[in-house]
């Protein structure tokens, strides 16, 4: 049965985008400045946030509910000048529509009625009914029209490997013992796991574009506790899978930016260059100058500030940016051409404990620094 047509559904016309400098920065084009969203932007940091999620009830009730989940969309945008929203939702969704019973306990994080651990369990899966997951693709439309061209949308998902490790563990995990064990043990069993789990990322990001995303993100937040080897064969040639199927035209008619992300991947960015996509993600362990130099010019980097820098004092947090903006190096400026581009973000997700006053010096840092760069100042 083919896919609803979420776009036909939805009856859709966007308004124009007043700042597209993220998409431009995707493409490789000049910007007058470097664009910057932060992963976890919309989220626990934020009081406003809290009080939505307390009317809600519980996490699911907020990602569950479209007018929920587009008010806390917006509130970062709300305080900060961010140069893109991100859908707000869980990598987890997925796995849950495949039946495998997804819930939140406050302050344990996810958890998962039902793993899979075993060949009978391996053999129930199978790509879900995206219908069960329309609460996100109506989402998405409602919060691109509640941006009315503002700034562009991000879509997202978990990668297949992130999406396995839960699903296997039942939940986070400290060592991955579980999912490891399988992997080792039975390769077949995790090969047949990543191969659903492909078709159904690819299956509902390609949703999440009918619906209105603007860009979409693949979140490879485990691919780092991979061995080498078992990195390229269990996580980034199902990664490639996704990319392979993703449309790459949206509703507006535009070309939809892909973004990778692997937290610990740094180490193999010379296999990851390959990529069909146009951004690389990088956390703070990775350094943007020599990554520049290693990928050239085939993609765009993001990132990769440590998140924790921002429990330092305002001034503490400038200098970092601009250390961060420096290893980057001399911004591409040439509106004629492509060249290489950065986009500012986190190395990984903001902490709940960050005092949102800080997040406004980053961000301020970020664009008033990247156009003095600019200036050749």
């Amino acid at each position: 049965m083919a896919p609803p047509d979420w776009a036909t559904i939805a009856g859709m016309s966007f308004a124009p985008l007043t700042n597209d400098t993220f998409l431009r920065a995707c493409r490789r084009q000049a910007t007058d400045y470097t664009p910057l969203w932060l992963m976890r932007q919309a989220g626990r940091y934020l009081p406003e946030y809290k009080a939505t999620r307390a009317k809600a009830g519980s996490f699911m009730g907020l990602a569950t509910n479209v007018d929920y989940a587009t008010e806390v969309t917006l509130q970062p945008l709300e305080r900060f000048p961010l140069d893109a929203a991100i859908l707000f939702s869980d990598i987890l969704t997925v796995p849950d529509a495949m039946g495998l019973g997804l819930s939140f306990a406050e302050g344990e994080g996810p958890r998962f009625a039902r793993q899979v651990r075993d060949e009978a369990s391996v053999e129930q899966l199978a790509v879900p009914d995206m219908d069960k997951l329309r609460y996100v693709f109506d989402a998405v439309t409602s919060i691109r029209k509640a941006l009315d061209g503002r700034v562009p949308l991000i879509g997202f998902s978990g990668s297949p490997w992130t999406l396995a490790c839960y699903m296997v563990e039942g939940k986070g995990s400290d060592d991955y013992r579980l999912v490891k064990s399988l992997m080792y043990s039975r390769p077949d069993l995790m090969h047949r796991i990543l191969a659903v789990n492909a078709d159904s990322v690819a299956a509902y990001l390609n949703a999440q574009i009918d619906a209105g995303a603007q860009a979409v993100m693949m979140f490879d937040s485990w691919g780092g506790v991979l061995a080498d080897g078992a990195f390229q064969e269990f996580s980034l040639a199902y990664t490639k899978r996704v990319l392979a199927q993703l449309k790459r035209t949206g509703v507006d008619g535009q070309d939809v930016p892909r973004i990778v992300f692997t937290k610990g991947g740094g180490i193999w960015l010379p296999d990851m260059k390959a990529l069909d996509c146009e951004v690389l993600g990088l956390d703070w362990t990775a350094n943007l100058g020599q990554a520049r130099v290693i990928v050239g010019a085939s993609h765009a980097l993001q990132g990769n500030i440590d998140p924790h820098v921002l429990f330092a004092p305002p001034e503490q947090i400038a200098a970092q940016v601009r250390t961060v903006l420096d290893s980057f190096g001399t911004p591409h400026t040439d509106k004629s051409s492509t060249g290489p581009t950065h986009i500012f973000n986190l190395g990984h997700g903001i902490s709940q404990f960050t005092p949102p006053e800080h997040v406004a010096a980053l961000v301020e840092t970020v664009h008033g620094y990247s156009r003095q760069q600019r200036a050749g100042r």
